[in-house]
């Protein structure tokens, strides 16, 4: 009888990683069925269509008739309310794109809990850089370098992400971490450990398993490409 779980371990032992699932492309492009969102004092202000940044920077997005972009249209804080994806998960390669009009702020909230700050610090030094600016992990850590693209431009998030372990019987035996981060191709962090749920995040409590949370209630932003991957 064969038995694979020797060859397991040699895998690990040598350093490689199991393989991954199928990449979950959580948003369709056409429309956001499946995604709901936080309650909240605003409306969902959510829509599908093509932004871009009006003439002269003011802090709102443009839109026209398309697909293959969810916007969030608010243009003042509190007006909006974060999105969430219809899919869970745990461990995962999170790959996505955001476009921000000038001054304005959101933030990418893994597993509904833990906030990678997105927000328009373009041209800003790095020795100013605070846990508002764009790729911070709120709470928790400064970006090495703010890699941040002006505003209107499109920027990519790679984020490898290790979900909280639980024993049996519920108790927390791990902490959360966000093993790498990347901003247009710029390492952000490495290893930067989670030991409790940012505030303001879905439920506020740390669970094996999430969705994805989009922040719309601070103000206009554009998300396309959102590739999760399981591991």
């Amino acid at each position: 009888m064969i038995r694979p779980f020797p060859v397991v371990v040699a895998f690990l032992a040598l350093g490689f990683s199991l393989p991954a699932a199928d990449p979950v492309r959580v948003f369709n492009g056409s429309d956001l069925a499946g995604w709901t969102t936080k309650p909240g004092a605003g409306k969902n202000l959510w829509v599908v269509g093509l932004p871009s940044v009006p003439r002269g920077g003011p802090r709102q997005l443009n839109l026209a008739p398309g697909t293959g972009v969810m916007v969030n249209t608010t243009d003042r804080h509190g007006q909006g309310l974060n999105l969430v994806s219809p899919a869970s998960f745990g461990d995962c390669f999170i790959d996505l794109e955001v476009m921000l009009p000038a001054g304005s702020n959101s933030g990418i909230y893994v597993m509904g809990e833990y906030e990678l700050q997105v927000f328009d610090s373009f041209g800003k030094p790095d020795a100013k850089l605070s846990a508002i600016d764009m790729g911070a992990i709120y709470g928790a850590s400064l970006p090495r370098a703010n890699a941040c693209k002006a505003p209107g431009e499109w920027q990519r998030f790679t984020i490898e992400w290790r979900a909280p372990r639980f024993d049996a019987a519920g108790g927390k035996t791990a902490n959360a971490c966000f093993v790498r981060v990347t901003l247009n191709g710029v390492v952000l962090h490495e290893n930067v450990e989670m030991p409790k749920p940012t505030p303001q995040g879905l439920t506020g409590k740390e669970h094996p398993r999430g969705p994805l949370m989009l922040q719309g209630d601070h103000g206009p932003v554009a998300y396309r490409n959102i590739l999760i991957t399981p591991r």
